[in-house]
C-alpha cells in the first residue's frame, strides 16, 4: 500500500490540523518520483487523494520530489535534510513550482499534512 492512500483519513482524523487549514481550498500536484498524485483540499480537509496518470491536471502548485527523499522524510524520525519540506528544497530534492501563494500563506499546515505520513507514535 501507498503512504499517500492513508493522507485523507489521518489528516481528517486530526482536527487541529484542519481547524489549522480551515482557510485552504485548493488541488495541489504531488510527484512520489515518476507517479503523480493529485490531492483536493476544501477548508483544511482532504476531499479526495488520486493517483494518476492524468492527462491535463488543474492544480494551483507541485511538489515534486524522487521517491527516495519522500521515504527519507515518511520516517519515524527522518534524518537531517528530510525533516522539512524546506531542508528538502534547499537540498534542491524538492522543486516547488506554480502559484506559491496558497502553499507559502499556509505552509505549517501543509508540512504538517505532508508530515501526517510518517509513523504514529504508538500505532502497531
Amino acid at each position: 500500500m501507498e503512504p499517500l492512500d492513508q493522507l485523507l483519513q489521518r489528516v481528517n482524523a486530526n482536527d487541529r490540523l484542519v481547524w489549522r487549514g480551515r482557510y485552504v481550498d485548493t488541488t495541489f500536484l504531488l510527484e512520489v518520483g515518476d507517479v503523480p498524485w493529485l490531492i483536493k483540499i476544501s477548508a483544511g480537509r482532504i476531499m479526495s487523494v488520486t493517483r494518476g496518470p492524468f492527462v491535463m491536471p488543474a492544480w494551483s502548485f507541485a511538489l515534486r520530489a524522487p521517491r527516495e527523499a519522500w521515504d527519507q522524510f515518511w520516517l519515524a524520525n527522518p534524518p537531517p535534510g528530510f525533516h522539512d519540506l524546506m531542508a528538502l528544497v534547499k537540498r534542491r530534492a524538492l522543486r516547488i513550482e506554480g502559484n506559491l501563494q496558497p502553499f507559502m500563506a499556509n505552509l505549517l499546515y501543509f508540512k504538517d499534512v505532508m508530515a501526517a505520513l510518517r509513523p504514529q507514535v504508538g500505532a502497531q
